[in-house]
């Protein structure tokens, strides 16, 4: 049965997706237009001379594009490497292989099929690792849902996703009952639940809502199973929710083709060469984890899993296991870096590290550097399939200050190769603004590696590829060299007085601190400016300041009107994925109020 996914024509990927009509014209789906490729590239000989040309066209020279293709080829030329270490187990390719065959198999014979979604609910582990072939190889689609949302969160998701089973950790077994639950009272299809266990599950867990366990199910399958391949490479792969409120939730659906490209330009951006060893710190319900459960196998690597992301744990990991690369936030970054010495273990080796999910103070950059990680800027959002763009390195830069470096580090960059064209640009006229380094603009993006669109909600697809291009949302500015720079996000500028502050310009002088641990700035209500700096500020352990010492800090860095007029002290909210939640500080700044009072009204004998 159908779980009423927008078809692709629907969706209008062809906008933004596939070099869009600038014109807005109405465009074939992408999976007619794969079918119109395989006829022309069939009847190429006819209609150019097959005696004249020698062209033939079939299966000898086209395959759907899939990442699935990369297990397989792990596990033929590859089959004895290890593929995963996640405490004191291990597995090879060869068992990799053979294990998500199998689970395919058993998600077949439960009645999975083409365009069926399977939901799953879980942190980081080898279980998770699996889905990412086993689903699309039963031809179904993968939906990661991220393991901090509460139950409430996890039933309109699913709800929406229509999701037929849900795979849960038993860690998050109360969370996905209680989704369970509430879906049940609003008369919604419930999912079957299969319970993912390890050696930690304790023996008394309540299992009476739970139908299957994973090791269970996977037995029941056939590693015979004949893999489900996509009819097109446009097929959907994945799908992704955003952030966003219970009213409207946004389900970024990936394609099999979309997935296959962006792992191919990951890796290239990565500088990930043959059998790297790599550590698990993003979450794979993130973007399918940037596309790296099929970058690892598409080069024959080694997965590494942590139980908890810590700053103890990444280097107990890297130099047990000689870790050559990993991902990380910002945030985890910030930890690295603060953490105590008793923590640390010196590394032998570089450590290519990849940041991204939002701009890292160039500070940071250098702090990971001068411990041994060699760190890159990795840019992009959900809906471009998680790393779209990178601060690509310059030759001529190594001569520049270690100053200019990390600034220069700290630019988004240019799109990797298999997006197409990332651009800043009026959102209104659709021109694109002068690279001089001081224009703002929307940030856009073109190409292969952009979402499908939005499931079920083809309005909110058409409004983010208007003009052909997919907004991203973001302010930014490009540098002569064509090189962009995120700003901030539109929604976070804050307008003071009638002058434009930027927040990452602020938090990036705040970060420069010597007690600054964490910094947000976001807009408080002001009934004289409009707006005001508000800063949240968390600080280092052991070190002390007060508001006016951060204060005047600010203004001895920047121009006063950008300098935050209120600072409070308090831990900042993350999601999942370690980006701060500027929502809630929004939200708290704003329930604030105006810190000057309105100005006194001028006289008039009208009033």
């Amino acid at each position: 049965m159908d779980v009423g996914f927008v078809n692709s024509n629907s969706l209008g990927v062809c906008r933004a997706g596939m070099h869009a009509h600038r014109n807005m014209t109405p465009s074939p789906s992408p999976a007619a237009t794969c079918m119109k490729r395989r006829r022309h590239v069939a009847s190429a000989s006819a209609r150019l001379g097959k005696e004249e040309w020698g062209l033939a066209g079939g299966r000898a020279n086209y395959e759907p594009l899939s990442p699935v293709s990369f297990l397989e080829r792990a596990a033929t030329f590859c089959g004895d490497t290890t593929s995963i270490l996640s405490g004191d187990s291990t597995c090879d390719w060869a068992q990799t292989h053979l294990r998500c065959l199998k689970l395919a198999s058993a998600l077949s014979r439960l009645g999975i099929s083409r365009r069926h979604v399977v939901a799953t609910l879980s942190p980081n582990v080898p279980a998770m690792y699996e889905l990412h072939f086993s689903v699309p190889m039963a031809g179904a689609i993968l939906c990661t849902l991220n393991s901090r949302l509460d139950g409430a969160m996890v039933s309109v998701l699913l709800e929406h996703s229509q999701a037929k089973i849900l795979f849960v950790h038993y860690q998050l077994l109360e969370v996905a009952r209680m989704a369970v639950n509430l879906l049940s009272k609003r008369g919604g299809h419930l999912p079957t639940l299969v319970l993912i266990t390890d050696s930690d599950c304790p023996s008394t867990i309540d299992t009476s809502s739970v139908s299957y366990e994973y090791e269970e199910l996977l037995a029941t399958g056939n590693s015979g199973f004949e893999i489900v391949r996509p009819n097109s490479e446009f097929d959907p792969i994945s799908l992704n929710y955003t952030s966003g409120t219970t009213s409207r939730p946004k389900g970024v659906v990936y394609s099999h083709r979309g997935a296959y490209l962006n792992t191919l330009g990951t890796i290239l951006l990565f500088g990930m060469g043959f059998m790297p060893v790599y550590l698990w710190t993003v979450p794979m319900f993130h973007c399918n984890g940037w596309c790296m459960p099929w970058g690892v196998a598409a080069r024959c690597g080694t997965n590494v899993f942590l139980r908890k992301v810590s700053p103890k744990d990444v280097f107990e990991k890297v130099t047990e296991h000689k870790v050559t690369h990993m991902g990380a936030a910002p945030t985890v970054l910030n930890m690295i870096v603060n953490s105590p010495l008793t923590d640390r273990r010196p590394l032998t080796h570089k450590v290519v590290v990849m940041t991204g999910g939002a701009p890292p103070p160039p500070q940071i950059l250098s702090k990971m550097e001068e411990i041994g990680f060699s760190v890159s800027h990795l840019y992009g959002l959900t809906e471009t399939y998680g790393p779209g763009a990178s601060c690509e390195w310059r030759p001529e830069w190594d001569s520049v200050t270690p100053e200019e470096k990390y600034k220069m580090k700290a630019r988004q960059g240019i799109p990797h190769v298999t997006l197409d064209a990332i651009d800043v640009k009026d959102p209104d006229t659709m021109e694109s603004v002068p690279a001089d380094g001081k224009t703002g603009g929307e940030v856009m993006f073109r190409g292969n590696t952009v979402m499908s669109g939005y499931f079920r909600d083809l309005g909110a697809t058409e409004e983010a590829f208007k003009g052909g291009w997919f907004h991203s949302g973001d302010v930014g500015v490009k540098h002569p060299d064509g090189y962009i720079e995120v700003k901030d996000r539109l929604k976070d500028i804050i307008i003071s007085g009638g002058e434009n502050i930027n927040s990452v310009e602020v938090e990036t002088v705040l970060y420069n601190h010597p007690a600054v641990f964490e910094a947000a700035v976001v807009a408080r209500p002001d009934d004289h400016w409009g707006q005001t700096p508000c800063a949240f500020v968390s600080l280092k352990e052991g070190l002390n300041a007060d508001a006016q010492e951060i204060i005047d800090f600010c203004r001895n860095h920047l121009p006063h009107y950008m300098a935050p007029k209120t600072v409070i002290f308090e831990e900042l909210p993350k999601t999942a994925t370690g980006k701060i939640q500027k929502y809630v500080l929004r939200e708290k700044a704003k329930a604030m109020g105006s810190l000057t009072p309105p100005p006194n009204p001028i006289y008039s004998p009208a009033n």
